[in-house]
């Protein structure tokens, strides 16, 4: 029965994603907009172009969804949910919880239900449903054929604007002896049918983080390998220092300034020659994850035939996410230093603007903010202070530790809310937030900044008691407490003196 439901999930994400019995159409003489990728940005520009009006064609060489449906957001998240619950069963005697049997991780379960979502969710990314909205859906590699053409197989598409959306893919250093070894990477560690026993994550980003806990948590002995001096180099040092305790705390081997110089295989084993303070050591592991960054992916666009400039991180992009031929736009990680899949779908609604509309919207409008999705997850929006101080803007930092929240005391929570204002005012900057739901308690602060609330304004929105969203509104108190300078508290006292 079991292989039946995973035979039956994997066609059914196949058949939307890549249906192998896929006609392309007969192209149109003319398109308002040819879409290149259908991944998240691709996607939201085809679909909101078409529901306006638009005759759009969508290109996809691979797989409708891109990165974020089939080896991204919705597999490392549903993992990562998988990994939670295995820890709360581990660390459940911690709320009185006992239990007389040692909870097993069953993996085959965990991928099961992992592709049982992905089958789920693929339906709003599926070749038939953009068919249904009026999109001429092409699978197959695009390339340019001149300013105003794109070829794919033997159809000739020509379009008044075009977008480049077509990702990017996970990149691997040149390492002596990695390629040999093998290794695995966010495309390829979802098809892990067992747990390794010892894994070696190279790259302590966002995704080594999440992934190097997610398996921690499964059972598998992990190292993470980072040269820098902190996890999550685009943090600050405070919000990575919680993080790299809480995974050494979960016995995970967390080794910063640590350069990987060697890999050779030993009997099925990968050897790591490792160099620290000068020092060389070695690690024995089974697997190797590496995440150390990401390519965008141009090489087969024949871009030069379009006269689209390039560079190695990408496509060159003005603020209003227009290439050098005026014609053709980018969104998402092809084009982006934000290479998240919120960011690429909010710059696609500005390519819509701009390209078939005359808007004149900048990128740098945009208020993003970000996640990762360790445990607890750090979430940020705006500037942090590096940024701040390297562009001479003068600040105040309120910072409310989650252990001072009634609600984070009770949950044993370790975190903390910090908010950033312009020196002398309210006015919100940036904020981090650490905390086991980080990514949904930042957005009340990205809207915040998006309506130019101030941080006097939400000290007086009423939360529920007890949360841990209550934080939020304990910083916005901490304000109002600096505005009670002693001439205020003097005058305060003088009237209410004077009233008795």
């Amino acid at each position: 029965m079991l292989g039946v439901l995973m035979k039956t999930n994997s066609q059914t994400l196949t058949n939307n994603v890549h249906p192998p019995d896929w006609v392309n159409p007969e192209p149109a003489p003319r398109y308002n907009m040819v879409v290149i990728g259908a991944g998240p940005a691709g996607l939201i520009a085809a679909a909101g172009a078409a529901g306006l009006g638009a005759r759009v064609a969508l290109v996809e060489k691979s797989l409708m969804g891109g990165d974020c449906l089939n080896t991204g957001c919705v597999p490392s998240k549903a993992i990562i949910r998988s990994s939670r619950a295995a820890h709360d069963v581990h660390s459940a005697s911690e709320f009185g919880i006992l239990s007389s049997t040692n909870p097993e991780v069953d993996f085959q379960v965990v991928t099961d239900r992992m592709k049982s979502l992905q089958a789920q969710i693929s339906r709003h990314d599926s070749v038939h449903r953009f068919h249904e909205l009026g999109v001429d859906v092409f699978l197959g590699e695009a390339q340019f054929s001149g300013p105003n053409a794109v070829r794919v197989d033997d159809k000739m598409l020509y379009f008044k604007k075009a977008l480049i959306a077509t990702g990017g893919k996970p990149v691997h250093p040149p390492i002596e002896g990695l390629q040999k070894a093998g290794f695995l990477t966010n495309e390829t560690v979802f098809t892990l049918t067992k747990i390794p026993r010892r894994l070696a994550v190279v790259g302590g980003g966002p995704v080594g983080c999440e992934l190097a806990q997610a398996f921690c948590r499964f059972g598998s002995q992990v190292t993470i390998i980072e040269v820098a001096s902190q996890l999550l180099a685009r943090e600050d040092l405070e919000s990575a220092s919680i993080i790299a305790k809480m995974l050494q705390k979960e016995n995970i081997d967390v080794r910063l300034e640590t350069k990987l110089k060697k890999v050779t295989s030993v009997q099925r084993k990968k050897l790591l020659c490792l160099e620290s303070a000068g020092k060389e050591t070695n690690l024995e592991v089974d697997e190797i994850l590496v995440g150390v960054g990401r390519a965008p992916n141009m090489q087969s666009l024949c871009l030069e035939k379009a006269g689209v400039a390039h560079a190695s991180g990408g496509i060159v992009v003005n603020p209003y996410l227009q290439t050098s031929n005026p014609k053709v736009y980018a969104a998402g990680d092809i084009c982006m230093d934000w290479k998240f899949t919120h960011a690429a779908e909010a710059a696609a609604k500005i390519v819509i603007q701009n390209a078939l509309f005359l808007g004149r919207k900048k990128l740098s409008t945009l208020i993003i903010p970000r996640c990762t999705y360790t445990n607890p997850e750090v979430a940020h929006v705006g500037m942090c202070e590096r940024e701040a101080k390297e562009k001479g803007i003068k600040t105040d930092v309120f910072v409310k530790p989650l252990e001072e929240v009634d609600r984070g005391l009770i949950d044993a929570e370790v975190g903390f809310v910090k908010v950033l204002v312009k020196k002398g005012t309210d006015q919100i900057l940036g904020a981090t937030i650490v905390a086991s739901h980080a990514g949904e308690m930042i957005s009340e602060i990205t809207l915040a900044m998006v309506a130019g609330v101030g941080l006097k304004k939400l000290s007086s929105v009423v939360h529920p008691y007890p949360t841990q969203a209550e934080a939020i509104k304990q910083v916005g108190g901490l304000y109002n407490r600096t505005r009670l300078t002693p001439l205020v508290k003097k005058l305060l006292s003088t009237w209410l003196a004077w009233t008795r």
